[in-house]
């Protein structure tokens, strides 16, 4: 995310938005990226980000493998470096990453000339998932700037937490990070971030209350005392939820442990968006592949209806905008740090 500016956000969520429709069609597809190879390269478990990233290439007609380290090579001691080199002496287009070390999407873009897209890297970042946040944000309140945004849980081993903080302050939202001392990062003054401890006073200012997963495994280290002890002091409850204005959302990532950082009714609730995020992932994730890979010769993304932003029935054909010097866009990965 830190490689975006607030100018490629919005040209990439204005293109996913011409890609939403799509989902509501019969046939969910358009031949914008026929004769395309994606790679699914997932090394750490996923069900939500896989999935939409294959839907996503599938209804663009590209071709898509998936491809995780149980059954093939790397489970035998192949190294990620000879593993990609094989992916791109295979023709793959676009490869699809995600690794428990941070930074290795860059570190991919060093072997392979295929556009490399980040699906988490770590605690580093999930820019995606920020990417389809703010989508679905902007989507339900009509804009980003100027939304208060309190982003609640484990900040401190969140790579979604640092994408969707970096995107917000970048698209003009007033960001609040909460949670017990333990699980806040000691370096957020350089994320133009507020912090409190205090969740009942927070709720009652935000417009957004996206709430963090749980890590259990956190708890066997002592980051907080009892799993039962987070829940009384920062879970998201219906008694909590009626703290917010009217009209605030609860979001969440997913996967969620209910019962614990929020309650299974507080998830059922209208104002929960966690099933519309998942819905917008695709489409975002569309948006991105479409993008980087140019779509097919002449293909536009399809036309946008009548009275959506950017002007009714605009016919936009977008194009990946490259650095000087490189053929990947700016958006093409994260940026190791």
């Amino acid at each position: 995310m830190h490689d975006l500016s607030a100018t490629d956000v919005t040209r990439i969520l204005d293109t996913a938005e011409s890609f939403r429709e799509v989902g509501t069609r019969v046939i969910k597809k358009v031949p914008a990226l026929r004769g395309r190879t994606v790679v699914n390269f997932f090394l750490e478990n996923s069900t939500r980000t896989r999935i939409s990233f294959e839907l996503a290439a599938k209804r663009l007609s590209a071709d898509v493998i998936n491809f995780s380290a149980g059954g093939s090579s790397v489970a035998k001691g192949e190294s990620l470096k000879d593993t990609a080199l094989t992916l791109q002496a295979m023709g793959a287009d676009a490869i699809v990453i995600r690794h428990s070390s941070s930074g290795s999407p860059l570190q991919l873009t060093r072997w392979v000339d295929a556009h490399v897209l980040n699906a988490g890297d770590g605690t580093h970042e999930h820019p995606t998932q920020g990417l389809l946040d703010l989508y679905t944000m902007r989507e339900k309140l009509g804009r980003i700037e100027g939304l208060r945004v309190g982003i609640v849980g484990d900040v401190l081993h969140s790579r979604v937490a640092r994408s969707l903080s970096f995107g917000l302050v970048k698209m003009g939202a007033e960001v609040t990070l909460v949670g017990p001392p333990t699980l806040i990062p000691p370096d957020v003054s350089a994320w133009g971030v507020q912090v409190s401890y205090d969740i009942d006073g927070v709720l009652p200012k935000l417009d957004v209350c996206y709430v963090l997963r749980v890590q259990r495994e956190r708890q066997r280290l002592e980051y907080f005392p009892s799993v039962r002890e987070y829940a009384r002091l920062f879970g998201i409850t219906r008694d909590r939820v009626a703290l917010m204005p009217e009209g605030g959302l609860i979001m969440h990532p997913g996967p969620m442990n209910r019962g614990v950082e929020i309650d299974s009714d507080v998830a059922d609730l209208p104002r929960s968006v966690i099933e519309e995020q998942v819905t917008n992932g695709i489409a975002v994730r569309m948006a991105l592949l479409f993008l980087l890979l140019g779509g097919a010769k002449g293909e536009a993304a399809p036309h946008r209806r009548s009275g959506s932003r950017g002007g009714g029935g605009t016919d936009r054909r977008p194009r990946a905008r490259h650095r000087a010097g490189s053929r990947r866009p700016a958006y093409a990965s994260a940026r190791a740090r």
